[in-house]
């Protein structure tokens, strides 16, 4: 079976599928790779949460027309803010170590302690633990969060620019 020919509910229930299995993996490596997540790398999985969750509704409701692009709209915000946090987190590991900023506390105490204004922007400042490349197939996990996110961003829009079939009219 083509998927480029599986209907827009089936694409977007692939498109959840896919978000649950990389949310799984990073759980995976978490917890038994031992590769802790930063808060840069926290706020990527937000991104694939917002995309699994608008892929998952997309595909219960399976809107037909404009009523599709409500979906594949959430679907692409988060993905861009996915993209925009792993672009950040890709500049922070390219930057010489002289320049890394210093380890910072976590997410969790950010989140008590400080507004979410002033939160969000320590986080994206950036810290040493962000800098620390824990490659995947000799790749930084940012990368391949890119990948994904294009990857999936591509995919919505394809289901969502796939007419549906023509039915026989008797």
């Amino acid at each position: 079976m083509n998927p480029l020919r599986w209907s827009y509910r089936a694409s977007f229930f692939v498109g959840f599928l896919i978000c649950a299995a990389l949310l799984g993996f990073a759980l995976y490596a978490q917890y038994v790779w031992g590769m802790d997540p930063c808060p840069l790398c926290i706020f990527q999985r937000i991104g694939f949460i917002v995309m699994g969750i608008f892929f998952l509704l997309g595909a219960l409701h399976s809107p037909s027309g404009a009523g599709r692009w409500f979906y594949t709209g959430f679907v692409l915000l988060g993905a861009l803010f996915g993209l925009a946090v792993a672009g950040r987190h890709l500049w922070i590991q390219s930057l010489p170590p002289d320049q890394l900023p210093s380890c910072g506390p976590g997410l969790s105490y950010l989140l008590d302690a400080f507004p979410l204004s002033k939160m969000l922007k320590i986080v994206f400042t950036g810290s040493g633990e962000c800098a620390k490349i824990q490659p995947i197939l000799g790749l930084p996990m940012p990368f391949w969060t890119v990948l994904w996110y294009i990857l999936l961003s591509v995919w919505a829009i394809r289901a969502t620019l796939q007419r549906a079939p023509q039915r026989l009219r008797l």
